[in-house]
């Protein structure tokens, strides 16, 4: 479990190469349908991403349903992917977190069009190019902006790691540590907690992780109909 984040200067130069960037107004951005693939308006500019690996969508896929399932069962709040607009700040950067989770007590941020202030989980999977948008800019914004828990997941090969961060007191990010189980618990949605390991198994039933988070019986329970 490494501490706050640091930039490699091999990450800087990636940065001219990450995006095409054009000067719509915000509303006819947010409006669009962005065909050409995934954008954010930072800074008043639109900034495309290159489009995402197979391993960054697999494990994109399993965390929202796993995510989601237990939210689910639990009540406790929405899971959304990419592409969902989250603007913390009015005026400030719209971004497209890879994955977001939205307690039941801040549904009421959800527009038609888009989150209008922090999410209370945010999970980004780091690719070649966001290495320095995700461990840098994004991390600071999302402290800055009051994201409670901040999730960065690197699967390249011969990087794979995890980190885990949760607001303190002061609003500062700290890094929450893995146990020597293999195990992260997370802080905003209680009671969830994941096995680090699933997610480089390639093709980790998320079922089969929520019945070990839950319990066979509780998950059954869940599954009849009516409940």
């Amino acid at each position: 479990m490494a501490g706050l984040p640091t930039v490699a200067s091999e990450v800087r130069t990636a940065r001219p190469s990450e995006a095409a960037q054009t000067r719509p107004a915000y509303e006819e951005w947010l409006a669009s349908s962005r065909e050409g693939g995934l954008s954010e308006w930072i800074n008043g500019e639109v900034i495309a991403h290159m489009p995402a690996k197979p391993e960054h969508q697999r494990i994109i896929v399993f965390l929202s349903t796993l995510l989601n399932l237990f939210s689910q069962i639990m009540r406790s709040g929405i899971v959304a992917i990419a592409p969902l607009t989250m603007r913390i700040a009015a005026g400030g950067n719209a971004r497209e977190p890879d994955l977001i989770f939205l307690s039941a007590d801040h549904r009421d941020r959800l527009t038609e069009t888009q989150l209008e202030g922090p999410a209370d989980l945010v999970v980004e999977v780091i690719s070649d190019e966001s290495v320095a948008r995700d461990r840098d800019d994004k991390f600071y914004e999302y402290q800055a902006g009051g994201v409670r828990e901040y999730w960065i997941v690197d699967p390249r090969p011969n990087r794979q790691r995890a980190d885990f961060y949760v607001l303190d007191a002061s609003g500062r990010y700290r890094p929450v540590p893995v146990g020597d189980d293999g195990i992260y618990r997370s802080v905003v949605l209680p009671g969830f907690w994941l096995r680090v390991e699933w997610l480089w198994a390639g093709e980790q039933n998320p079922l089969i992780a929520l019945a070990e988070i839950l319990g066979v019986e509780k998950l059954v329970e869940a599954m009849r109909p009516g409940k």
